[in-house]
């Protein structure tokens, strides 16, 4: 059992996240490591896929270099995730396996969910013939001749085409083959996924764990289920203990007695160094949530709040907004968490510099 101090948690997390002083080579050295860019609709500042990538990059970082591994399927868009094509490898056995009963799941949100694809079979096999004669295709233009509609209190209600089209993605048969604008164009699987052998499911878990602890560096062994990427790791690592924080984690092993040289950067609210808000708390002591669902007046921090982090801690939030139309990248506060040392503050402005720089928009701080 490792026994860590706060600080020595910090340390691992950072750099295992590639945020300490040593930058990594380029985008897909990000993604690898990583293991994933998370895909996110909002852009007060930039979308959350270039933001992270920046943070790690600096403004040497172009999107278009993502579009690019993109277009070219270095990276391939999974469920809102953009991961290395390599491992789609380590999904398809999940997929195959998605429309089969698990013990303890009649009753449950997925045996609802094949229920409901069951239903509208014949909607599923009109959606696979269109792709099969016309893809890529927006969601648009795929047919819905759903028998039992999809129904939710939320904003996906009767969204029959777009839910349906995420059970198949989860089943293996279609995937997101490129946008246009903001608009998913869906294809065959088989065309966009790599013909890769598939890794068995209990192995590929055991992967996707080790890798998911390798993009963390460290993490709590069990944790809430979560839709699409987990939090926890399972067994990967090894067991260690945190000074000041209960219960255990699991840390991986290689960020052990590690040197640690830290520096400056301005993260995305999305990014996954506070992604796990629990974590978070425990680890860096941060009070922070994203205001963007709060009204004005209630918000302390900002609409799109940017995290700071200086070293190994999280001191304070940027408060910005990129406003194209008047070509400037507006500050309206930096929020001290902690007092900024006259070299803190000499380094947060120039983040704020290079974000300005990479937006191409001219910097206008508050008076």
């Amino acid at each position: 059992m490792h026994q860590l101090s706060r600080v020595d948690a910090r340390r691992i997390a950072v750099r295992a996240q590639r945020l300490d002083h040593a930058r990594p080579a380029g985008l897909h050295d990000v993604v690898r490591q990583l293991t994933l860019l998370q895909i996110d609709p909002t852009a007060a500042v930039a979308p959350n896929a270039d933001l992270v990538a920046w943070s790690r990059l600096g403004s040497a970082y172009s999107p278009a270099e993502l579009t690019g591994a993109l277009d070219k399927r270095d990276l391939i868009e999974l469920r809102a995730m953009i991961r290395p094509a390599e491992d789609l490898a380590l999904y398809r056995a999940d997929m195959a396996a998605w429309d089969t009963a698990k013990p303890g799941e009649q009753l449950n949100w997925r045996a609802s969910y094949r229920n409901w694809v069951r239903d509208n079979d014949a909607c599923r096999r009109d959606i696979l013939e269109r792709l099969s004669t016309s893809g890529p295709l927006p969601s648009r233009d795929l047919p819905d001749t759903c028998v039992r509609p999809w129904k939710s209190s939320g904003w996906t209600n009767d969204r029959n085409v777009t839910q349906l089209l995420e059970m198949m993605v989860r089943r293996g048969e279609v995937a997101v083959a490129g946008r246009i604008g903001g608009d998913r164009l869906w294809d065959l699987a088989g065309r966009v996924y790599p013909d890769d052998a598939v890794v068995p499911a209990a192995e590929a878990q055991r992967i996707r764990n080790e890798r998911r602890l390798g993009a963390l560096g460290i993490a709590r062994a069990r944790g809430p289920e979560c839709p699409v990427e987990p939090l926890d790791v399972g067994d990967a690592g090894e067991p260690a203990t945190v000074e000041g924080v209960r219960g255990t984690w699991r840390v991986d092993p290689a960020q052990l007695g590690q040197p640690f040289e830290g520096r400056t950067a301005v993260l995305s609210p999305f990014d996954r160094l506070v992604h796990d808000r629990k974590r978070m708390v425990e680890l860096f002591e941060f009070d922070y949530s994203l205001e963007m669902y709060k009204p004005a007046a209630k918000r302390r921090w900002g609409y799109f709040a940017l995290p700071i982090l200086h070293g190994d801690q999280l001191v304070g939030k940027l408060d910005a907004t990129a406003d194209r139309k008047a070509g400037v990248l507006r500050v309206d506060a930096i929020h001290q968490d902690v007092p900024f040392s006259k070299r803190m503050t000499t380094e947060v402005r120039r983040e704020i510099d290079d974000l300005a720089r990479w937006l191409d928009l001219d910097l206008a701080l508050p008076r």
